[in-house]
């Protein structure tokens, strides 16, 4: 007789300077050069592993924020700070987000490889198109290109990405000294691709990674982005304000890695969660007034108007979104985050100055206001529910608010029997239950 193995509930630390609220840095205790700091990113990253996180994420663009006039509009590359990071760290998952538009196959196929083994096994890519149009302009284009485009070149990507990593058998490095042969010639192999977007020949100049491939991860939740996740992610990033749309987003996700030819337990879904933890619902939602009170309207609507890809002058901060923008048109940017904001408008009947308010904390994730077993149980709702395999921890404010998520929450977690007391493995992916990906090329050389 067996017996059915738990699920485990997965955690990642999603690390953002300050914290995830637009105002988090004006917050007395915060530090408003952390974007910079190199200790405050270590003390983030041994918070989150002596916790036992799976994983923390940084998220990157390449391009400035905003202006610089409200918030802190750079950022510190994200390879190179998860480099530092894995240095400072033993065990904990190290994701970082590079776009696969700007960049080559080659090169940060090479990169992501070598974070994974001066890591020893912990790196993780989350793979995005880069829909902002600032961004193409540092790169000579005059916009960026096309939706179904980007994600056409980031499949072609991949697939080159994927066989980089493979193009080094396990047994290609002999280092026999006696008999003066390093590597086995047959075991390192040329690609020579010639594809739409990219021509390739291979091998890459580092071997395989302790991992195979780093893990790869996905945020895109539009139609192109879910066929994307479906054929490649092994885990995704999401944002849902409700449980049913976590619900059917993660049937649907599940359903088209099956139909791709996928185990579904092998893609983790891991919607975002901004929560706000008082020791009461009073204080809770002092703590989330504090935040909102220091918001600068000026820097909402700026944020909302390249969301809908149009200026701030169009917005009533006391009207409702504009009719043109109820209509949901095709955008080339971040469709699946525009048709979220329209979906919380309608629901709730929101004015704009409501709007920006709702979003200032998460961008449209999940933002729960109220006590740590408040908390606990919406995370174990959705999680038995069906709506997620784990969960993308936002603190609004950083560190505080993750240490008071690992202080209050995760204890009552640990009761429930849902989160690890210790690390189980040494690499990211054993970290979320995942197999080392075979090498596509290993039976070419018998």
């Amino acid at each position: 007789m067996t017996t059915e193995r738990r699920r485990r509930l997965h955690l990642n630390a999603f690390l953002m300077e300050a914290g995830h609220h637009e105002a988090a840095w004006r917050l007395p205790d915060s530090n408003p050069r952390a974007d910079f700091d190199l200790q405050h990113w270590i003390k983030l990253a041994r918070l989150a592993e002596d916790a036992k996180f799976d994983s923390l994420f940084l998220a990157d663009g390449p391009a400035v924020i905003g202006t610089g006039e409200f918030r802190p509009p750079g950022q510190l590359e994200p390879l190179t700070l998860l480099t530092a990071l894995s240095q400072a760290t033993s065990r904990i998952g190290l994701i970082a987000t590079v776009s696969s538009t700007y960049n080559e196959p080659y090169n940060l196929a090479r990169r992501l490889a070598s974070v994974d083994h001066v890591s020893g096994g912990r790196a993780g890519w989350n793979i995005v198109t880069s829909a902002g149009a600032d961004e193409a302009a540092n790169f000579g284009l005059t916009d960026r290109p096309a939706h179904a485009e980007r994600y056409a070149r980031a499949d072609e990507f991949l697939r080159i990405a994927k066989a980089l990593w493979d193009s080094w058998e396990s047994e290609a490095v002999l280092a026999d000294k006696a008999a003066g042969r390093y590597a086995d010639p047959g075991r390192l192999h040329r690609l020579d691709h010639k594809g739409r977007y990219f021509s390739v020949a291979g091998p890459l100049n580092v071997e395989r990674p302790p991992q195979g491939h780093p893990l790869l991860v996905q945020a895109g939740s539009s139609e192109d982005g879910r066929e994307f996740a479906a054929r490649h992610a092994e885990a995704i990033f999401t944002a849902h304000r409700t449980y049913e749309r976590a619900a059917d987003f993660y049937a649907d996700i599940k359903a088209r890695a099956r139909a791709a030819g996928r185990d579904p337990d092998g893609v983790v879904v891991l919607p975002g969660i901004v929560p706000y933890i008082g020791s009461t619902e009073a204080e809770a939602r002092a703590i989330a007034q504090e935040l909102d009170e220091l918001r600068v309207p000026a820097y909402g609507l700026r944020q909302l108007a390249a969301v809908f890809e149009t200026e701030p002058s169009v917005f009533d901060l006391d009207a409702p979104l504009p009719g043109f923008i109820l209509a949901r048109p095709k955008l080339e940017g971040s469709q699946s985050r525009s048709d979220l904001i329209i979906e919380l408008a309608e629901r709730e009947q929101l004015t704009v100055r409501q709007v920006i308010s709702r979003i200032g904390g998460g961008r449209g994730h999940f933002e729960l206001v109220g006590t740590p077993d408040q908390v606990a149980d919406a995370v174990t709702a959705w999680f038995e529910g069906g709506a997620a395999d784990g969960f993308n921890i936002m603190a609004p404010a950083l560190p505080s608010g993750l240490e008071t998520f690992i202080e209050e929450v995760l204890p009552i977690l640990r009761a429930k029997g849902l989160f690890r007391e210790d690390y189980q493995g040494t690499t990211l992916r054993e970290h979320y239950g995942l197999p080392i990906p075979a090498n596509q090329f290993h039976h070419a050389a018998g």
